[in-house]
C-alpha cells in the first residue's frame, strides 16, 4: 500500500526569518518581535528625559513590565504608572498594572560617532604616490595624448 502524499512545498528559496517563523519554533521570535514593535510604539509616549532610559521588557496577563537602567527612573517611571496604562489601553492592551524592573547591566556605551584613522609613514606615502599617479600632467611636460 502507498503512502498518501503530503502536498509538496515549493522549491523557491525562502529566507531564514521565514522558514523559521513558518514553524512552532517561531512563537518567541514572533514575541519578540511584537514586543519590539510595542516598545517603538511606546517610546514617542514617554517624557523626552525618560524614553532613552526605558523599554518594555513584557506584557502578560495585563501586566506591563519596563525596564529602566536606574533607579532613579524607575521611581520617574512608576510615578507615571497611570498615564502609562492609560497609554497602554490606547494601543490596544488591556493593562490593569504597570511593573517597573532596574537591570542589572549597565547600558550600552553609545557608539563613537568617528575613530581618526591612523596610518603608517610607509602607508601615507604610498597613497601619496598613488594619487599623484592620478593627477592630470603638468602643462609644461608633453601628455601621453599629445602627438609631435
Amino acid at each position: 500500500m502507498s503512502r498518501p502524499s503530503r502536498p509538496r512545498q515549493p522549491s523557491i528559496p525562502t529566507a531564514a526569518l521565514d522558514a523559521l517563523m513558518a514553524v512552532p519554533a517561531g512563537d518567541p521570535i514572533r514575541r519578540a518581535m511584537w514586543l519590539d514593535e510595542l516598545d517603538r510604539r511606546f517610546h514617542p509616549l514617554l517624557p523626552r528625559a525618560l524614553a532613552p532610559h526605558t523599554r518594555v521588557a513584557n506584557y502578560e496577563q495585563g501586566r506591563l513590565v519596563f525596564l529602566v537602567d536606574s533607579p532613579v527612573w524607575r521611581a520617574k517611571l512608576r510615578l507615571l504608572a497611570p498615564q502609562l496604562l492609560d497609554t497602554a489601553r490606547s494601543l490596544g492592551l488591556d493593562a490593569k498594572e504597570v511593573v517597573v524592573r532596574t537591570s542589572l547591566a549597565p547600558a550600552p556605551p553609545p557608539a563613537p560617532k568617528h575613530r581618526p584613522v591612523t596610518m603608517s609613514d610607509t602607508a601615507r606615502k604610498s597613497l601619496q604616490a598613488a594619487l599623484a599617479s592620478l593627477r592630470a600632467p603638468d602643462e609644461g611636460k608633453p601628455g601621453p595624448d599629445d602627438a609631435s
